[in-house]
This record gives C-alpha cells, structure tokens and sequence, in this order.
C-alpha cells in the first residue's frame, strides 16, 4: 500500500469502461484508492498526464511492484489469461464482468484465489438503490412465497456501428456470446440476486436477427424454480425503444418495476388464505400499492471499487464477490446450451457440457476486422 494506506491500483485496459473506472480514481470518487499504473496495447500521453507508470504487457505492470491490486478491463476473451496472471502473482484482483466466457473458465479462476487475496467482479448494478430496495422487501417477507418472476429487458439496443468498431465483441472468439454475457449479464445477476437461482430452464435465442453478427441479439427464458414458482426473461439489443419492465410476485403482494418507479403492492389477506376461505365467487384480497422508488443517484462503479478497496483494507465484506458472478453466467451459459440442444437444462449447469458446446462455435469463430469509422460515442447512454 502506499504512504496514506491508499490501495495501490493497476488498471489493465484502455477502452470505455477502463478510462471510466481510471476518472472515478483520480477524481477522487474511490476513498482508499490510488492509480499507479495503466496497461495498454499502444503508448498513450494518459499516463504522463496522470503522471502514473505505463506498460505495454499486463505481465510487466504484474510484476512491477507498484501495484497492489489490479482492475480488468479487457475484452471477455482474455479475462482468464489475465486474471490468472494477477492471482497468481498474490495481488488483488477486480475484474470487469463477466468473470469469464463461461462457467468453467470462472471456475478455474476462482480455484487460484488465495485465502488473502480479495477477487470481485464489477457487478455494479447491485449497488443501485433501487434494486437495493427490491432485495430488502423479499429478504424482509414482505411478498411471502414467491410464484412468479418476469423481466423483459429490451431496451439494451446497439446499432450494427457498436459491433462494427470492435473486433471483439459478438463474436464467439471475443465473447463467448452476445446479448447474454455482455449487455443482460447485469439483468441475470440482479434477478438471481433477487429471486434465487432456478433448478431449470428453457431457452429460445436468436443468432444474429437484428444485426450481422453471429451470436444471440435475442433471448426468451422459461424458468422453473425449485418451490414450484415460474418466470420468464426476455432480452434483446435489436428493439427500440425497448421495454425495462421486473415483476417478482408472492403470496402476499407483488413488486412491480416499469424502468422509472417501483410498486409494492400488499394483498390482505394472502392470496392463498383468501383463494381457500373466500365466498365471494369474483372476489380478490384487497390490495395496496405504494410507490416505494428511491433516490438512484449512485455513482455505482465508483461504489463498488471503493467497496473493493475497503474490502483489502479493512475487511468490509464485498458487494459482488467474484464467485457470485458464476450464477449469471450460468444462466446465460444455460440459455445458449438450451437453444443450441432444443432441451432443458436443469441447474447447476454443468459447466463442462457447456464448454464443450461452446468450443464447438470457438474453433469456428475469430475476431472481426475493425471497420473505420468514426463513431460517436456517450458512455453515459450505454446505462440501463
């Protein structure tokens, strides 16, 4: 650490996202926190301008003794490599999400953590408040059992120009998918989050409808859960406007998230008490609902570094601990198996199936040209 007990950081990675988590450190948004070094393919002035050490190979910033942790924020494909090189060096590790191209790949990274080491994934949208809320009233019982999940996530649209610049993303080699692991891992982690893991499920994506791409840009999910609840998930990045609708509903009452506000209903009595006793043939619980949206002005990336930084420091238990990233990834992993063997797949998956399939579409794939184009880009639009 340094001089002021500041964590010493390392940031592998110089595309959005990293030169967002690298303002977060130096404007001061991340207590406990101080950039050190960035790692980059080409030589940049950022480093002089920060006046932090460059390096072109993450294994010399790796081994550079300025660092005490490390962020990934590299494309999906080479997370493993990577993140195996950190841990294995002792030093802490974030890494941007997903934690992998697949289960297994997370899990041989998980199985190189040592007792000391701090490893967390950027799951910033559990530090949302909203979402935040949403956990509190199910861990609370306010809804009862649940028997009912559903979210339509289909505003996450990219036009083909977001493929086009990279020569990464949504392919099988960059990625290890589409829509799933990149854009709706977000939605998965905060659904299992919420409602638990499903003991099965059936997946029906779409490869490449909307854009000239190989991978999924579509996803319908049935899921089946273990106390006999349903749900259902729908993602897409070829719809506009999009919808951004959650509904986690229980016995007692339901939330209901339309992308702006947040309802709690409360049913008096319980569905199932009134469903037995009722006499009245049309009736139904009398039901109150009370918006509950809280303030979402969080700077969540910032949130879940600083989290980060006090977890090495002092303990703090981690928001988004990196083995918690293996349940979205499951279930992503799980809808591709799914569409791909026209079957159910129940859960846990098993991670070793799936890779199979997946190595499958890997041999055949590779990374795109890049086209030049100057695109516009706004990261503060790329949000949901």
């Amino acid at each position: 650490m340094s001089e002021n007990n500041e964590i010493r950081l390392g940031v592998v990675g110089l595309g959005n996202i990293a030169r967002q988590h690298i303002e977060n450190v130096t404007s001061g948004a991340v207590p406990g926190c101080k950039l050190t070094a960035i790692c980059a393919r080409q030589p940049t002035e950022l480093a002089q301008t920060l006046g932090v050490q460059y390096f072109a190979s993450y294994q010399e910033m790796v081994r550079s003794g300025l660092c005490d942790a490390i962020l990934v924020a590299t494309p999906s494909f080479t997370h493993l490599e990577i993140g195996r090189a950190v841990l294995d060096a002792g030093l802490h590790l974030m890494m941007e999400k997903p934690i992998g191209l697949s289960v297994q790949e997370g899990e041989q990274l998980l199985a190189r953590q040592g007792p000391e080491q701090v490893f967390a994934l950027m799951l910033n949208q559990r530090t949302d408040p909203l979402f935040q809320k949403m956990r509190d009233c199910l861990q609370q019982g306010e809804l009862g059992a649940i028997t009912r999940t559903h979210w339509t996530m289909t505003n996450w649209f990219r036009p083909q120009v977001y493929f086009q610049v990279s020569d990464w993303r949504a392919t099988w080699r960059g990625e290890g998918g589409g829509l799933l692991v990149n854009q709706c891992i977000h939605n998965l982690d905060i659904f299992q989050w919420l409602a638990g893991m499903p003991e099965s499920l059936r997946g029906y994506c779409r490869f490449g409808r909307y854009h000239d791409i190989e991978v999924e840009d579509e996803a319908t999910a049935y899921l089946q859960y273990a106390n006999g609840a349903s749900g259902v998930f729908i993602g897409s990045t070829g719809e506009a406007p999009g919808v951004n609708r959650l509904d986690i509903v229980g016995d007692r009452g339901s939330l209901y998230f339309d992308g702006e506000r947040l309802l709690l209903s409360r049913n008096t009595p319980a569905t199932s008490q009134y469903n037995r006793e009722t006499r009245d043939m049309f009736g139904m619980p009398a039901c109150e609902a009370t918006d509950i949206t809280p303030d979402r002005n969080v700077n969540q990336h910032a949130r879940v570094l600083a989290n980060f930084a006090a977890a090495i420091q002092s303990g703090e238990p981690l928001i988004a601990p990196a083995s918690d990233g293996l349940n979205s990834l499951a279930l992503a992993n799980a809808m591709l198996l799914s569409t791909w063997e026209s079957r159910e797949v129940s859960l846990p998956l098993a991670s070793d199936v799936y890779q199979r399939a997946l190595q499958q579409r890997l041999d055949g794939s590779s990374l795109r040209q890049k086209a030049d184009i100057d695109a516009n880009i706004d990261m503060s639009a790329s949000y949901r």
